[in-house]
């Protein structure tokens, strides 16, 4: 029997519908991923309390930051460019390889083993500067965080040692986080058995204060890839 002329009518309607749907999924498909869905690459440059040392890889502070980040809807990776045991001058000398290029911005927490071994703050400045001057060059968006001197080197040691973090971060135009182990450092609790290196909570507490800073440095870095 023949089916009424209406029929066949719905019927190449209904396929003209689902071409035109698959034509707009395939579209859609390979349609490029608009740029701004890159994530932002940060690097964390540093010694131990960067690297994670004493802890598994997941509890490091890059890892912990980037986890942290990511849950307040930031589009970033932050690389783990830590070695434990790393001076200043240590920092420097493999900062060429161990910051790639294409960072769009960069955390520099280092000073801590020239603290500890009581080397000179005017060297450990000329480091830092170095350093920063590197990055400068590069155009690349900074976030200095600050380290504090034991006080078994005396006052003036202490001071000359502390005041380098501020004065650099000025001169350079970077943000300013000042003591990386602000309410860590002495807190049993919150460090390994060591005393000086935190333990998972430890590295917890440092990203939850860090955060605002590193907020600013994302700001920096969309800011800067924006203006080209």
């Amino acid at each position: 029997m023949a089916r009424p002329r209406h029929i066949w009518e719905r019927v190449r309607a209904s396929q003209s519908v689902v071409a035109a749907l698959l034509i707009g999924i395939m579209t859609v498909a390979a349609t490029p991923v608009a740029a701004d869905a890159k994530p932002l690459k940060l690097v964390a440059f540093g010694d131990s309390l960067v690297a994670g040392y004493g802890l598994p890889a997941k509890d490091s502070f890059p890892v912990r930051l980037e986890a942290a980040l990511k849950a307040k809807g930031h589009n970033v990776t932050v690389a783990n460019a830590g070695v434990s045991g790393d001076s200043t001058a240590a920092g420097l000398a493999r900062f060429d390889w161990a910051v790639p290029d294409d960072a769009d911005g960069v955390i520099v927490e280092l000073g801590a083993n020239d603290a500890l071994r009581g080397i000179s703050p005017e060297q450990t400045r000329k480091n830092l500067d170095t350093i920063l001057a590197k990055l400068k060059q590069r155009n690349v968006p900074v976030l200095v965080a600050g380290m504090r001197a034991p006080g078994n080197w005396g006052d003036a040691y202490r001071q000359a040692f502390d005041g380098i973090y501020v004065e650099l971060a000025k001169s350079y135009d970077a943000i300013l986080y000042p003591f990386f182990l602000a309410g860590v450092a002495l807190e049993a609790k919150l460090n390994q058995a060591d005393g000086m290196h935190p333990n998972r909570a430890g590295v917890d507490v440092i990203v939850e204060r860090i955060v605002p800073a590193v907020e600013k440095l994302i700001a920096k870095a969309k800011s800067r890839a924006t203006s080209g």
